[in-house]
């Protein structure tokens, strides 16, 4: 898998097209891969091997060195498999158009033509007359992502259609994002024409985006969803965060409705923005030696934990006569754990009737979540006049 990055790459251009001086912001950071990322690194590894077998790009013995120093756990194993299940089965429908299409596994796409040094990697590219499709497989599972007017999707567009519309008879472009560990699979299709007018308008901000005289911030959804590593010293988005500060934290009962949903929306954002400056003035105070005023640094509290292999400390406790029923405390392994334990289909099949799924305690969501919402007090009194109301 290519390791380079663009300036102005497809995968931030959420952050770029809002934020034009997020570049020059971001730049002042170190990009530390964390824990999650590592993990999508190597999903995408095992993604690529697999349909590269399924393909007969990959022997047996290729494969097998492609991902032996991968760290692969059960689930990844499962949902690579279905992610390239997913991508042969488009392919196939593919060629049952046209004979001829072509499929490409992370493929270099060229959109310098809208964005300066524009470039990215197209996890799967499928080219026929017609229609070309893209494929992104997003292996996190905390946020949701959409293909509708994603701009990653739409610049790796771009950079499809500057490499084959010479080729086929291209007249519309779909995109699909596939994020298996939350059953998401959303897909976008574009003709040719609103691709290239998208184009356009990125073209004159992208031109701004990368103009180093550049500075301005501009706070929005885009800092938090694209990740910005910025957020714990740009002043916009502290403005912006500070905005629940206008309340003067009255009783409720004084607040409109109005007021108090936007206080809920805000407070969880606050929390967040709290903990990424307090992560920053750590690293700062800790690591770079800056002193932050009216702070120090302490060892934090922790934990006793066992300073022997737990072997040696069951031996030692035998010798002076304890049992094992004394020793130990016994317990059903988790769910979860379970689950691990004997993959999702046997689980299911073994154990399925033996799970239940309590009702979850009421919380309040943005619209936007994805969960049904339940009946209100006052809709279940609605609902129960309208059963009454069909029995007389």
């Amino acid at each position: 898998m290519p390791e380079v990055h663009a300036r102005l790459s497809a995968s931030g251009s959420k952050k770029w097209l809002n934020c034009p001086g997020s570049i020059q912001m971001e730049e002042t950071f170190q990009d530390n891969s964390s824990l999650f990322a590592k993990e999508g690194t190597t999903a995408h590894a095992l993604g690529e091997a697999k349909i590269k077998l399924a393909l007969n790009q990959y022997n047996r013995v290729k494969y097998h060195n492609a991902i032996k120093n991968l760290e692969i756990t059960e689930d990844m194993e499962e949902y690579t498999e279905d992610y390239k299940d997913f991508v042969i089965e488009i392919f196939n429908a593919a060629k049952g158009k046209t004979s001829d299409s072509l499929i490409y596994i992370e493929k270099m796409l060229d959109f310098s033509l809208w964005v300066p040094d524009g470039f990215g990697t197209g996890d799967v590219v499928i080219v026929g007359d017609g229609t070309l499709e893209i494929i992104d497989l997003k292996y996190g599972n905390g946020v949701r992502v959409s293909a509708e007017n994603n701009s990653q999707m739409r610049l790796y567009a771009l950079g499809a259609i500057n490499a084959f519309d010479y080729l086929y008879d291209i007249k519309q472009i779909r995109m699909t994002i596939y994020q298996p560990r939350m059953d998401n699979i959303s897909t976008e299709t574009i003709s040719i024409a609103k691709l290239i007018a998208w184009g356009e308008e990125v073209r004159e901000k992208a031109a701004i985006a990368n103009d180093d005289k550049v500075t301005e911030c501009i706070a929005g959804d885009h800092c938090d969803s694209g990740f910005c590593r910025a957020r714990a010293v740009c002043r916009s988005y502290a403005e912006k965060r500070q905005k629940l500060a206008v309340y003067d934290f009255k009783r409720p009962a004084k607040l409109s409705v109005e007021e108090i949903a936007d206080i809920i929306d805000q407070a969880d954002k606050i929390s967040k923005w709290v903990k990424t400056v307090n992560d920053y003035a750590l690293d700062q105070a800790l690591n770079h030696g800056v002193e932050i005023p009216g702070f120090k640094l302490v060892e934090g509290r922790s934990n006793r934990k066992y300073a022997k292999d737990e072997s040696e400390i069951v031996a030692h406790l035998k010798s002076l006569g304890y049992q094992e029923d004394d020793i130990y405390t016994r317990s059903l392994k988790t769910i979860s754990n379970m689950e691990k334990l004997l993959g999702k289909k046997t689980f299911n099949d073994v154990l399925g009737d033996y799970v239940v799924k309590p009702q979850g305690k009421p919380t309040l969501v943005h619209i936007n979540d994805k969960r049904p919402a339940i009946n209100s007090v006052n809709q279940a009194t609605e609902d129960f006049k309208d059963i009454t109301n069909k029995g007389e």
